[in-house]
């Protein structure tokens, strides 16, 4: 399986992947999907919000265990993300009824839609949708860099946009969810432990900076004449880790746009996104806050105008603690360990019990072309799933 999926919108040049939503190569992680349920005998279903299914038993008869993750990446983002649970979603299922255990509650494995939100700036799209966080019309107005919507992207690809929105049937019919991940950081690595398990998700936003200036000539406008927007984002960058450092947060602009972007232009818009995280909210709203005066204070010294709009935020997300305590004894005592990292299961812990395990990340590398796991770590992990699948749906 992981073979057949490696390949998929692997760039050349970077060795990265570039899975974005309702693209070719989505499409064609779709159908890798559908051939490995079709193959399993399982039944095959895409919800409204075009998340994948794929059922063992009676997919309306209620308390179903289901597990799984996303297929779609970052910019140039490594193969683990997402995958690794999906695959290894299938290979449970496999060792499961290779045990000859016997299901007395529906099973699912599914893959939720753009979750890394890497075309349209939302994440956990499909998830938040179906869980109500999204409306449907707040999502029909999402655009990529391209200008193309949501739902021109989801036509092209075959989809109805206009089903788009909540689905409380379908979430009532999950007794539990349960997604495996790679670890986005280097805890396990610190420990025996191939596998462990999540306690909590931190709060964690994106906030888009506008800073207005005046488009000018490089080479005839005065220093003191300027009003020059990317020097007010290159302050507020070093602001960001500034603010962030000490309160033990993490802040971090990873993606500009410059207008009009010409080489011998002062620009007339700098564009930047800012991506924080905190152990809490109170630390992360004081962060985001000082960082925007910071900003602000900048912008009024350099002739400069900055607007600042919160696009996402999700707050800190506590796992159902008898379901992890319940999942870290089984699994001989694993260790509990919180991530800043966003996952769908985050998104459905407001409706759905749910809980995660993290596969040991030997560089904590992610989102990069260099994130990997061991074969042996990878392993550990679909065996520490079976053992979760067969606990909750067999007995």
């Amino acid at each position: 399986m992981w073979k057949d999926l490696r390949p998929i919108g692997r760039n050349p040049e970077t060795r990265g992947y570039r899975r974005y939503a309702w693209t070719g190569a989505d499409t064609d992680c779709r159908e890798w999907f559908k051939a490995q349920a079709q193959s399993r005998g399982l039944t095959y279903e895409v919800d409204r919000n075009g998340n994948q299914w794929a059922w063992l038993g009676d997919p309306a008869a209620g308390d179903a265990v289901v597990t799984g993750s996303h297929l779609d990446s970052v910019p140039d983002g490594g193969a683990f993300d997402g995958p690794l649970g999906v695959v290894s979603s299938f290979a449970a299922l496999d060792e499961l009824r290779a045990r000859g255990a016997q299901p007395t509650r529906p099973l699912a494995i599914v893959n939720f839609g753009d979750e890394e939100g890497a075309r349209f700036g939302l994440a956990c799209v499909g998830s938040r949708l179906t869980a109500g966080l999204l409306t449907a019309e707040a999502a029909h107005r999402l655009r990529d860099a391209d200008g193309t919507t949501l739902p021109q992207a989801m036509e092209r690809a075959g989809y109805d946009p206009e089903a788009i929105g909540p689905d409380p049937e379908r979430l009532a019919r999950i007794g539990a969810f349960v997604e495996l991940h790679v670890e986005q950081g280097r805890a396990l690595a610190q420990t025996p432990h191939p596998v462990g398990v999540a306690s909590a998700i931190w709060p964690h936003g994106r906030w888009r900076f506008d800073f207005h200036g005046e488009a000018n000539h490089a080479g005839t406008t005065r220093i003191e004449d300027r009003h020059d927007p990317m020097l007010t984002y290159a302050n507020t960058v070093l602001a960001a880790r500034k603010k962030a450092r000490p309160a033990g947060a993490l802040a971090t602009f990873g993606k500009v746009t410059v207008e009009p972007n010409g080489v011998n232009a002062i620009a007339s818009l700098v564009r930047g996104w800012l991506d924080s995280r905190a152990a809490d909210e109170a630390t992360l709203a004081e962060v985001v806050g000082e960082i925007e005066r910071a900003a602000t204070e900048r912008g009024q010294r350099d002739g400069v105008r900055v607007a600042v709009t919160r696009e996402s935020f999700t707050p800190v997300v506590e796992f159902a603690h008898d379901l992890r305590d319940r999942l870290a004894k089984l699994l001989g005592d694993v260790p509990v360990l919180p991530t800043g990292a966003g996952h769908d299961a985050g998104i459905l812990s407001g409706t759905v019990p749910t809980a995660m395990l993290f596969v040991r990340n030997p560089t904590g590398v992610s989102h990069s072309p260099a994130e990997s796991a061991t074969e042996d770590d990878c392993l550990a992990g679909v065996t520490a799933l079976t053992e979760v699948l067969e606990e909750l749906a067999c007995r």
